[in-house]
């Protein structure tokens, strides 16, 4: 018994290892959260879009940075820090 492995211990039980979160563990949280991640990756790319146009028109970063910003305050309304576990 000394010899079994933390692994096939639990596999004998019948409980799942700790940490393993089931069939799709790489994906957790809300759909409300993925919305604001979203919205937030649309900002970096509007506001890195900008930076490679000559020369910069500094009106696209800017906006890019307001979507960037409205994403942050969506994704801290929808407590998306709450979606780690």
């Amino acid at each position: 018994m000394a010899e079994q492995t933390a692994t096939q211990a639990i596999h004998e039980v019948g409980a799942q290892p700790a940490g393993n979160g089931g069939e799709h563990a790489g994906h957790h949280g809300r759909a409300s959260s993925w919305v604001a991640v979203a919205i937030i990756v649309v900002g970096f790319v509007v506001g890195g879009v900008s930076m490679f146009i000559h020369p910069i028109p500094w009106w696209l970063f800017w906006i890019g940075a307001g979507i960037v910003v409205v994403g942050g305050i969506m994704a801290l309304s929808t407590r998306i820090l709450d979606d780690w576990y």
